[in-house]
């Protein structure tokens, strides 16, 4: 049985290989980079990158079936979203079997921190603002940025559209209302205003809303046979409020800057998991956060040698949880985190050569955290990250190196404090085109990078230990590119293949409980992760009137426990980590309707370190559709879309006990003017 397993693995894999399947790509869209490259397009990023880089546009990511960043990660090769299911679900994005928490999010330009947990809630972030999202594995090939880029193993980069307000006007705006299964209620507006010819502005905000009461199947009995009952989630409202307002500026030819405002707040229930005889009011617990940020970004292009950026931002989060049925003596649970970010950064390039260029950053930053626990810690954290980059680019050679220092220093009002870190961590990468007159590309790098525990991990008062040591990551990675075009027919043919291996000492790994707030803290000591990730992109004229875009990606991920050869776990695949997944999609464009098609598949996974037939969780796949079209009246464009998500209506489970919604219905409405 394990041979057929293993051949019908190889098969798939090489057919993967050697089919050009389907894609997405955007072949005009340019990237304006400040060092030796000047402009490049999107698509060549991908294929030119010496680490792995996927880029998905606004276009694309209209056509993904997709309502929040989430839903559009899942397309993307090594990843793994942590899903508990609904809109309101809490999500959080694993690359390459490294954990969430390597993984930064940086958004138009600035990481979004939370000390508290280490994993940001990418759930909460929408898409009708959003002009790019890509996800850097390793480290980007672009050596100006802050120092706190290179601090991850990789990075999930969101950028918001920037002010374009065409000749002769002084404002444009989108409007837009999706409205679809389980009550889900989102409106959304962004306004665009140019004030002169040096100051434009954007505004925007957005309500969405749902129940959330979506039915499932519950069966009983060993392993599900003996009989079912339909049930219906509870507690899976939800109430998201965006607010975002931002100035730009160009003081000169040579120098640039944005102010940029942020806040956000949530009310949500948490739905408990699906428990035998028990799913009327079982869970009653809930979860309010507000966010709220300011940064401000600068650019001085000094000359044709030297340039210049520094960034500021101020962060203010706030938790309240509730649980109305815990058993204490006052028959509740009331928990209210804080947390403050204080963040700065400066940093330099140099162009000392045509193809040579260097960096220099140093970042600051102090976390706080206050809570209404007894005998809570109060932390606060002061690190400092500096790090010196070189790059050389020429046609058929990129590489890059890196050296990071962070400094950690600890401090607590009450207790001990964990001990102050201070660690070195190298990069490099090469990607290399052997043949002048194909563009095929070898490319390979090397990172160390460690992440520190959390102020959970450390001090939360059920689970937190002092004493945890940091996660120390050592990341492989070979692979190749290619890329081609034929005719008038085949616009674009592109491949990326990438092999890798991670090995990841003092893993800190968490498990939701019955109450998926709280965590509960392992550490796996050892772990060794070999992948394979493959992506392939086409773009096909059908006609003068019709182009077919489609793209796949398939992933292969044995992640495997090896911190104790005495465990019964030794050897064993983590929890929650597919060894097969991968997506597909496709989307024929004419001139009177477009139609897409999304799909995202699993394997088996198993629920527990333990890979025992009682632990395993069945694979899923997961089908959507959408028909899309465009009309222009009065100068203004008129957007309608409809939506089937999940067509075969399964209620797949990400996270065990957790199902996911069946089949639902999204519609979409949106102006332009």
């Amino acid at each position: 049985m394990n041979v057929l397993k293993r051949n019908a693995v190889i098969v798939a894999a090489l057919y993967a290989v050697t089919t050009p399947l389907l894609a997405q790509t955007s072949l005009d869209s340019l990237q304006h980079l400040p060092e030796v490259v000047v402009t490049e397009r999107y698509g060549d990023r991908e294929i030119r990158s010496s680490a792995p880089m996927r880029i998905l546009l606004r276009k694309s990511i209209r056509n993904l079936n997709a309502l929040q960043l989430s839903d559009v990660v899942k397309h993307f090769p090594g990843v793994t979203v942590k899903d508990f299911g609904g809109i309101g679900g809490l999500k959080a994005v694993s690359v390459r079997s490294l954990g969430a928490s390597h993984t930064a999010v940086n958004y138009n330009g600035f990481t979004i921190n939370d000390i508290q947990t280490g994993q940001i809630d990418i759930g909460r972030f929408a898409l009708d603002n959003v002009d790019m999202i890509s996800l850097n594995s390793g480290q980007s090939d672009n050596i100006f940025q802050p120092a706190r880029l290179f601090a991850s193993a990789s990075v999930l980069n969101i950028q918001s559209a920037a002010p374009q307000v065409g000749p002769g006007k002084k404002v444009n705006g989108r409007a837009s209302l999706k409205a679809g299964s389980f009550g889900m209620f989102n409106p959304a507006v962004s306004t665009n205003l140019k004030i002169n010819e040096k100051l434009s502005a954007s505004l925007s905000g957005e309500w969405l809303s749902a129940n959330g009461e979506y039915p499932y199947i519950l069966h009983y009995g060993e392993a599900g046979r003996d009989s079912s009952s339909v049930e219906k989630r509870e507690n899976t409202d939800v109430k998201n409020l965006r607010l975002e307002g931002a100035l730009f500026a160009n003081f000169s030819d040579k120098s640039s800057g944005n102010l940029r405002t942020y806040y956000y707040q949530s009310e949500r229930g948490l739905p408990g998991a699906t428990i035998l005889y028990n799913t009327s009011g079982f869970s009653k617990q809930r979860l309010r956060d507000n966010t709220f940020f300011t940064q401000a970004h600068y650019l001085n292009n000094l000359s044709g040698r030297w340039a210049l950026q520094a960034n500021a931002k101020y962060n203010h989060g706030y938790v309240y949880y509730l649980d109305p049925e815990f058993l204490n003596a006052e028959g509740k649970l009331e928990n209210r985190y804080r947390q403050n970010e204080f963040y700065g950064s400066v940093s330099a390039l140099f162009r000392a050569l045509e193809n040579l260029s260097f960096s220099a950053s140093t970042d600051v930053v102090m976390n706080n955290m206050s809570a209404n626990l007894p005998d809570f810690a109060y932390p606060t954290r002061y690190t400092s990250l500096s790090s010196l980059a070189a790059k050389y680019v020429s046609d058929r050679l990129l590489a890059t190196a890196s050296l990071l220092y962070t400094q950690t220093s600890e401090h607590v009002r009450s207790g001990t404090a964990a001990d102050n870190r201070h660690r070195l961590s190298p990069y490099s990468s090469l990607t290399f085109q052997p043949f002048e007159a194909i563009d095929f590309r070898l490319r390979a790098f090397y990172k160390n990078i460690f992440r520190l525990p959390t102020f959970n991990d450390l001090y939360y008062s059920r689970v937190g230990k002092r004493d945890l040591k940091p996660e120390d990551t050592h990341q492989f990675n070979i692979g190749f590119t290619y890329s081609t075009s034929a005719g008038e027919r085949l616009l674009l043919l592109t491949m990326t293949t990438d092999a890798y291996f991670n090995k990841i000492n003092n893993k800190i790994v968490a498990y939701p409980n019955r109450n998926i707030f709280e965590w509960s803290m392992m550490n796996f000591g050892s772990v060794e992760i070999c992948g394979v990730d493959i992506a392939l992109e086409s773009a096909f004229a059908l006609s003068s009137k019709v182009k077919l875009l489609a793209g796949s990606s398939f992933t292969f991920q044995d992640s495997r426990n090896k911190s104790n050869p005495g465990s019964p776990a030794y050897n064993h695949q983590l929890p929650y980590t597919p060894r097969f997944s991968g997506s597909g999609r496709a989307v024929v464009e004419t001139p009177w309707l477009n139609a897409a098609y999304t799909l995202l598949w699993s394997g088996t996974r198993y629920t527990s370190a333990q890979n025992m037939p009682e632990n395993r969780l069945s694979g899923y796949a997961d089908h959507g559709i959408s028909l899309s079209k465009s009309v222009e009246i009065k100068h203004n464009r008129i957007g309608l879309s409809v939506e089937a998500l999940n067509l075969g209506n399964k209620n797949y489970e990400i996270v065990r006990n957790f199902p996911m919604p069946g089949r639902s219905f999204r519609g979409t409405i949106s102006i332009n003017f």
